[in-house]
C-alpha cells in the first residue's frame, strides 16, 4: 500500500519538483496538486491524502491559513516548506501552531549537499508522517472494535484509547511519588515534533522554576532566535537562545542556537554555556543532544533529569546513556504523543529511560519529581 500524499505550491515548477521526487518512491504516491491555499483545502476534503506538503506564500489563502482550515475541515499530517529567514522562521512557527507537524527548507541546497540526498529526506519525512497517521488510526479501529464486542458482552463502560489498558492510581504521572533525588538541571532533546511539545511543556512551567532549563531541538540556525523569543513571550519562564558565557541560572531555559554545538562548562556550583561551530560531517546533526547532554554528564554527574522528546532518528541515545551511568534520571516521551517515535523509542530500546510519559504529563511529573510546589 502507497501513501497518498498532495503537494500543494503555487509555482508550476516547484510541484512538479516535489512531485517527481516523491513519485520516486514506490510507497509514495502524489494524488493530486493544489496551486493555492483554498485549492488546497478543497483537495484535502475530497482526496482525503495521507499526506500534504505545503507551501507558506500563495494568493487567495496562504499556507498558515490553509493549515488551520484543513485541521478544522480534513484533520491531516502536514510537511511545510520555509525559506530559511527570520520572517520564514516566525511563518513556520505560526504553522506549527496551526496544526502543521513538520518542516523543510524550500531551497533544496540548505536540506542536503546534492539533490538526491535531499529527495531522501523528503521522502523519509513524509512517510514518516503517513505512518504515525496510519497507526494512529489502526489503534483507532482496534479501540472502536473492543468497544463493540465489549458492548455485545453488555459490558457497562465504553472503552476508549486511556481506559483500554487498565490504569491504577499508582501507575499514573500526577499519583506517582518523588524518587527523592535532588537535580541540578533539566535538560531536554527533541526533533520533528518538538517546537509544539517544547511549547506545550514549557508553557505550564511556573515562574519560580527551580532548575536551569538546557534545549536542544533539532532547527535551522535562522529559525532558533526566533523560536526562542516565541516561547519567552509566552512562556512564564526566560527563554532565550544560548549564547556563549551564558551562566546557568533557576528559571531559565536555554535553547541550543541552530547550526552550532552547545557545552556544559565550569563546575556543578558554577556553570556556564559554551557555543561551538560546528563543521563536522561526522557529526549530523547541529545541535546534537548527544554532544549536550554528555557536557551535562561531565559537569552534573547524576543530578540531571534528561528528557527525550518526539523527533526522527536516534539522536540523545548515547547522550543519555552517559548521563545514566552517572545516576541520572531518564524519561521519555510515549509512542501515542509523539508526532515522530524515533528519539523516544532509541532511549527506551535501549534500557535508558525509567518511564514512559504522554506530554501532557511532563509538566506535572517534573514538578513532582523535582519536589517543586
Amino acid at each position: 500500500m502507497s501513501f497518498k500524499v498532495l503537494v500543494v505550491d503555487d509555482s508550476s515548477f516547484f510541484r512538479r519538483r516535489v512531485t517527481d521526487i516523491l513519485n520516486k518512491d514506490a510507497d509514495l504516491e502524489v494524488i493530486g496538486v493544489a496551486i493555492n491555499g483554498i485549492d488546497a483545502v478543497e483537495k484535502a476534503m475530497s482526496l482525503k491524502p495521507d499526506v500534504i506538503t505545503m507551501d507558506i506564500e500563495m494568493p487567495l489563502l496562504n499556507g498558515i491559513e490553509a493549515v488551520k482550515q484543513i485541521m478544522v475541515k480534513a484533520p491531516t499530517a502536514i510537511i511545510m516548506f520555509s525559506s530559511l529567514t527570520h520572517d520564514g522562521a516566525k511563518a513556520t512557527l505560526e504553522a506549527l501552531d496551526a496544526g502543521a507537524l513538520d518542516f523543510l527548507p524550500k531551497k533544496f541546497n540548505e536540506i542536503a549537499k546534492n539533490t538526491e540526498d535531499a529527495g531522501d529526506v523528503l521522502r523519509q519525512r513524509v512517510k514518516q508522517l503517513a505512518r504515525k497517521k496510519v497507526l494512529r488510526t489502526a489503534r483507532a479501529s482496534t479501540f472502536r472494535s473492543q468497544a463493540v464486542a465489549e458492548g455485545k458482552n453488555k459490558v457497562s463502560h465504553v472503552v476508549t484509547p486511556n481506559s483500554a489498558v487498565k490504569i491504577t492510581p499508582q501507575q499514573n504521572a500526577s499519583f506517582r511519588k518523588s524518587s527523592g533525588k535532588k537535580y541540578k538541571l533539566l535538560a531536554i532533546g527533541t526533533s520533528t515534533g518538538g517546537p509544539v511539545a517544547l511549547q506545550k511543556l514549557l508553557t505550564q512551567l511556573p515562574e519560580d522554576f527551580p532548575l536551569p532549563i538546557i534545549m536542544v531541538q533539532h532547527m535551522p540556525a535562522a529559525f532558533t532566535l526566533a523560536f526562542a523569543n516565541r516561547l519567552n513571550s509566552i512562556c512564564k519562564i526566560n527563554v532565550s537562545q544560548a549564547n556563549s558565557g551564558d551562566i546557568l541560572k533557576p528559571g531559565h531555559a536555554y535553547l541550543a542556537p541552530g547550526g552550532k554545538q552547545m557545552i556544559i562548562d565550569g563546575t556543578e556550583s558554577a556553570a556556564k554555556l559554551r557555543i561551538l561551530a560546528d563543521n563536522s560531517e561526522r557529526i549530523a546533526f547541529k545541535p546534537s543532544v548527544d554532544i549536550s547532554f554528555a557536557s551535562a554528564a561531565k559537569i552534573f554527574g547524576g543530578k540531571v533529569l534528561g528528557i527525550i522528546l518526539t523527533g526522527m532518528g536516534a539522536d540523545g541515545r548515547e547522550g543519555s546513556r552517559l548521563l545514566k551511568s552517572k545516576g541520572a534520571t531518564i524519561w521519555a516521551q510515549d509512542e501515542d504523543s509523539c508526532v515522530v517515535y524515533g528519539m523516544p523509542q532509541a532511549v527506551k530500546v535501549a534500557g535508558l529511560s525509567e518511564r514512559s510519559l504522554a506530554l501532557e504529563s511532563f509538566p506535572a511529573a517534573i514538578l513532582k519529581e523535582i519536589q517543586h510546589g
